[in-house]
C-alpha cells in the first residue's frame, strides 16, 4: 500500500481556517495548533470536573507541557515569518510531523506522538539543521489552563554519575479542587552530540514556567533532542505528582530509540486490523483517518469510553452518549474486540448508578444516563430534555453487550458482566412499558433518534431496539443454562412498531412526514437488523431518505448508504456514503465536523466516522454479526473500486473481498 495513503499533509496553514488534528493514545489527546511547535490543548480521558457550561461535569483540559519555541540568534520566528511550513499526520505511526525554515539560518523538523506504550506520556522530537552559523535558544514551556487552581511549579535535577535528569513539574487543583493534576517534563539529548547543554529554569508567571538552553551551531550541523512529558491525575493515581515525575524519569532513561520502537510496535498491532481499499486513494486516506481517530481515542483495559469527539476537544463536554454503543462501538467490535470490551467495562462499572437512576424515575432495573461522565450519573444539562427522555440509550447499552457475546462467544464474560447488565436492562423495560392491551405495550413520552420530535409516543427506533434487547436478555439466560424471566418475551411480543397504511414504518404515533434530524425508523434495518425483508427495507428507505435534514449529523446519511449497499445498489450507496462525510470536512486536514459545511461540534466528530466505517464493513463489505458470529454475506463494491480487504485481529485473519 502506498505510503501516501497513510499520510495527510497540510501545506497551507491559515490560522483563521485551522482545525487541528489530534495525536492521542487513548489517555492523552493533543490537538495541533497552527502556530509552529505548539499544541493548542491537551485532553485527559476519564478526568471530569464541574467547570464551564451546563452545571455538569466536563472533561478536563490538562496542563500543556508540549509547547516549544526556538530563537535564532535571539529572534523567535512567528508563523508569518517562517517559510515552507507544513504539517503531516502519519496515521500508521500516529505521529504528527511539522517542518519549516526560520529565516535563512535554520531548518526545523518537529515530531510529536502520544506514546501508545506509555498511556500517560508523550514524546516531542526536534531536529535543528543550521543553514548558516548561528546560536539557537530552545524554550520548553509548561503552562496551566486558566481554570486550574493553586498552580505550583517545581524544577529539580537528579544527579547520577553518568546522567543528569532534569525535571520541570507543575501541580494544580481542578476547578472544584477535588482532583490533583500534575505534569512533568525532562529533556533527552543524543549522546552523539557530546556534553549536554546547561539548562536554565525560569518562572514566568504563576501558571507558566520553562526550561531553556543555548546551543551554537555551525553551518551544516544537525542537532537533535527530545522532550518527554507525563501527565497524571489523582483520578488514576493516589500521588499524581510523584507518578508523573517517575514516568518522565522512566521515559528519559528508556531513551528515544526504545520509546519510538515500542510506540511503533503497539500501532503495528492495532493496524493489523485494517480496511484496505484499492482503486480509490482518496477514500482510503479518509477511512484510515476515521479508523485512526477511533483507535487513538480508546484503549483496551482502560475501562474508559468514547465521547462523540473522542479526544479531539472539549465538545459535548466529553460525555458518553449512545454515540458510543450504536455508532463507534460496532466498528471496534469487528476490528478491535479488546478495545470494544473496554467500552463495555465503562458501562458495567457504572451499573449501580444506572440502578439508582431507574429508581429515581420510578422504574425497576437499570436506566443508563443519556450523558455520562465519571460516576455514571446523569450529566445532561437541565435545559436539554434529552436527559430524562432519550431513554433508548438503555436499550443501546444492552444491545451492545449482547453483540459482544455474539462476536466472542465468551461465556465467562457473559456470566460475569454481560448477563448482569442485560438482566437489569430487561427489568427496566418491563417496568417502563405501559400495558394498555394485547399488542399495545406502549413506550410513551420519549425522544427517539430523531431529536427534532420531542416527547412522542411509540417511537420506531426505541420500540424496535427494546423488542430486540428483551429477546437478547432471554437468549443470554439460555446461553448460561438459566431460565429467562418469561415476562421479557411476553413484553417484547406486545410492543408495537407502528406503520402507515402502505406498510411504511411510522416513526412515532404523531409523525406526519416532517423533516427529520437523522435516521430513526431506518435504524430498524441497520444496525439493528430487526427488518430482513428487502421490500420493507426499501419502502422505509424510499420514504425517509428525502425527509433527511441536509443539516443533520453525518451518521444518519451513513445509515442510508449502508442500506443501499445491502439492497444491492453499490453506486447509490457510494453516492450517499461520500455525501455523509466529505462535505463535513474542514481545513487543513479534512477533519470531520458533525454536519455539512463544517457546522456543529469540532474538531473531529468521531461518531460520524463510526457511521461511515459501518458502511464500509456492513454495507460494501457485506459483514454481518449474528448468532453465528461474524460472517460475510456478499460484497457490494462500486464499479471504480477494484478490491476491498478487511483485515481482522492480530492473528492476521483475513476476509478478502475482491
Amino acid at each position: 500500500m502506498s505510503k501516501h495513503n497513510w499520510q495527510i499533509t497540510a501545506n497551507t496553514i491559515d490560522p483563521n481556517q485551522y482545525f487541528g488534528v489530534t495525536v492521542a493514545n487513548g489517555m492523552i489527546g493533543m490537538v495541533s495548533a497552527a502556530k509552529p511547535l505548539h499544541i493548542q490543548e491537551v485532553i485527559l480521558n476519564g478526568v471530569y470536573d464541574r467547570y464551564k457550561r451546563g452545571r455538569v461535569s466536563n472533561i478536563l483540559q490538562g496542563f500543556n507541557p508540549f509547547n516549544i519555541e526556538v530563537a535564532v540568534d535571539g529572534h523567535i520566528y512567528q508563523q508569518g515569518e517562517v517559510s515552507d511550513y507544513q504539517q503531516t499526520l502519519d496515521m500508521k505511526e500516529a505521529v504528527l510531523h511539522s517542518s519549516f525554515k526560520a529565516g535563512e539560518k535554520l531548518q526545523v523538523q518537529h515530531q510529536i506522538c502520544a506514546l501508545r506504550s506509555l498511556p500517560y506520556t508523550a514524546l516531542v522530537q526536534l531536529e535543528l539543521e543550521a543553514l548558516e552559523d548561528t546560536t539557537v535558544t530552545v524554550y520548553n514551556h509548561l503552562r496551566a489552563p486558566s481554570h486550574l487552581h493553586d498552580v505550583r511549579n517545581f524544577y529539580s535535577e537528579i544527579d547520577r554519575p553518568h546522567v543528569k535528569i532534569p525535571l520541570m513539574t507543575s501541580v494544580a487543583k481542578s476547578p472544584s479542587r477535588a482532583i490533583t493534576l500534575a505534569a512533568s517534563n525532562s529533556y533527552i539529548f543524543e549522546e552523539a552530540h557530546g556534553e549536554e547543554p546547561d539548562l536554565i529554569h525560569e518562572d514566568w508567571d504563576f501558571d507558566s514556567h520553562l526550561v531553556k538552553f543555548y546551543k551554537p551551531l555551525k553551518k551544516g550541523q544537525v542537532y537533535r533532542f527530545c522532550v518527554v512529558s507525563s501527565l497524571c491525575t489523582s483520578v488514576h493515581f493516589e500521588d499524581a505528582q510523584n507518578e508523573a515525575e517517575r514516568l518522565s524519569i522512566f521515559a528519559k532513561l528508556e531513551g528515544t530509540e526504545r520509546l519510538v520502537k515500542r510506540h511503533q510496535q503497539e500501532w503495528t498491532k492495532l493496524w493489523q486490523s485494517d480496511i484496505e481499499l484499492e482503486g480509490d486513494d482518496e477514500v482510503q486516506r479518509e477511512i484510515r483517518l476515521m479508523m485512526y481517530y477511533l483507535y487513538s481515542s480508546a484503549r483496551a483495559g482502560s475501562g474508559l469510553s468514547l465521547s462523540p469527539v473522542g479526544l479531539s476537544g472539549l465538545g459535548y463536554n466529553g460525555h458518553v452518549f449512545w454515540d458510543t454503543e450504536l455508532w463507534m462501538y460496532p466498528t471496534l467490535l469487528v476490528l478491535q474486540p479488546e478495545i470494544a470490551k473496554s467500552l463495555l467495562d465503562y458501562r458495567f462499572d457504572r451499573l449501580e448508578a444506572a440502578r439508582q437512576n431507574a429508581f429515581s424515575h420510578g422504574y425497576a432495573g437499570a436506566m443508563f444516563p443519556w450523558e455520562s461522565a465519571d460516576d455514571g450519573t446523569e450529566q445532561t444539562p437541565v435545559w436539554a430534555l434529552t436527559g430524562p427522555f432519550q431513554q433508548h440509550i438503555t436499550a443501546c447499552v444492552g444491545w451492545a453487550f449482547w453483540k459482544y457475546y455474539q462476536r466472542t462467544h465468551d461465556q465467562e464474560w457473559l456470566r460475569e458482566k454481560g448477563y448482569p447488565v442485560l438482566k437489569e436492562v430487561a427489568t427496566f423495560w418491563c417496568s417502563r412499558v405501559e400495558r394498555t392491551g394485547s399488542g399495545r405495550y406502549e413506550i410513551n413520552n420519549v425522544i427517539g433518534a430523531n431529536e427534532f420530535e420531542e416527547n412522542i409516543d411509540n417511537n420506531a427506533f426505541t420500540n424496535g431496539i427494546v423488542k430486540l434487547v428483551l429477546e437478547y436478555a432471554s437468549q443470554a439466560a439460555e446461553a448460561l443454562h438459566e431460565h429467562p424471566n418469561p415476562d421479557w418475551r411476553h413484553v417484547a411480543e406486545n410492543i408495537p412498531i407502528l406503520e402507515f397504511e402502505d406498510g411504511t414504518t411510522k416513526e412515532n404515533e404523531t409523525y406526519n412526514g416532517a423533516e427529520i434530524k437523522q435516521a430513526d425508523a431506518n435504524l430498524l434495518s441497520h444496525p439493528l437488523g430487526l427488518y430482513q425483508d428487502p421490500i420493507q427495507i426499501k419502502r422505509d428507505l424510499d420514504y425517509y431518505e428525502p425527509r433527511m435534514s441536509p443539516d443533520g449529523p453525518a451518521m444518519g446519511f451513513a445509515t442510508l448508504a449502508t442500506l443501499h449497499a445491502q439492497l444491492g445498489n453499490p453506486e447509490k450507496a457510494y453516492e450517499v456514503f461520500i455525501h455523509s462525510y466529505r462535505s463535513n470536512g474542514v481545513p487543513p486536514f479534512g477533519i470531520l465536523a458533525e454536519c455539512a459545511g463544517g457546522r456543529g461540534v469540532s474538531p473531529y466528530f468521531t461518531t460520524g466516522a463510526g457511521g461511515a466505517l459501518q458502511t464500509m464493513l456492513f454495507g460494501f463489505g457485506g459483514l454481518r454479526l449474528n448468532k453465528e458470529g461474524l460472517i460475510e454475506e456478499g460484497v457490494q463494491l462500486p464499479a471504480h473500486w477494484k478490491d476491498l480487504k478487511i483485515h481482522i485481529d492480530t492473528s492476521h485473519a483475513l476476509i478478502d473481498m475482491s
